[in-house]
């Protein structure tokens, strides 16, 4: 009878050890699938970046403002590349799903660019709308890269965070160019009117 007692126990206690390692698994797998869906979000923001960022430089005047965007749009097709490694490292096909976010900013930015007179001020706009889908690409590669790291993806963390480290030096260099010429002679150019 003891040793039924005992295997009774040790069943429940194993039981319980299987049902928190299930549901463990089971959280690990829903942040998989969150972690995937996010990767098709991103996928789908700098596929539509490429086809943006030409219009950007196209309507930028300040060469430093021309030259940081020519350098991101660069970046932006490693950051390509780099997406596709992932989902083959995930023994995942590479699928963009559309992302409103980034729809939304590229809009906002053809309507800046619209909005504001050629020259100082324009590009002062261009900045402003680069910003904001630097912002959001710091804020979904950071994600990400958390992501990966909860989920024991070292490959793939590294690889996110050579991204995320990009996104950041092309918004600090977004600053620079603003604070250097961009905003001082927008705000001249305001003056003089």
């Amino acid at each position: 009878m003891m040793e039924t007692k005992n295997s009774k126990s040790n069943s429940t206690a194993n039981n319980s050890e299987n049902s928190k390692s299930g549901k463990s698994a089971m959280q690990s797998s829903q942040l998989m699938q969150l972690f995937e869906d996010e990767l098709k979000d991103i996928y789908f923001a700098e596929k539509a970046l490429i086809k943006a960022i030409p219009k950007m430089i196209k309507n930028a005047t300040s060469e430093e403002l021309v030259d940081a965007l020519e350098n991101h749009l660069t970046e932006t097709e490693d950051q390509i590349t780099r997406v596709e490694k992932i989902f083959e490292l995930l023994g995942k096909k590479a699928v963009a799903e559309k992302c409103e976010a980034m729809t939304g900013l590229i809009k906002e930015a053809g309507e800046i660019m619209e909005a504001c007179e050629e020259g100082a001020m324009r590009d002062a706009g261009i900045i402003s709308a680069a910003q904001k889908v630097e912002h959001y690409e710091i804020a979904s590669y950071g994600t990400l890269r958390q992501f990966a790291e909860t989920l024991g993806l070292k490959e793939v963390e590294a690889l996110l965070q050579t991204t995320l480290d990009e996104e950041k030096n092309a918004d600090a260099k977004l600053i620079e160019v603003a604070v250097s010429a961009v905003n001082i002679d927008a705000a001249e150019l305001e003056e003089t009117k």
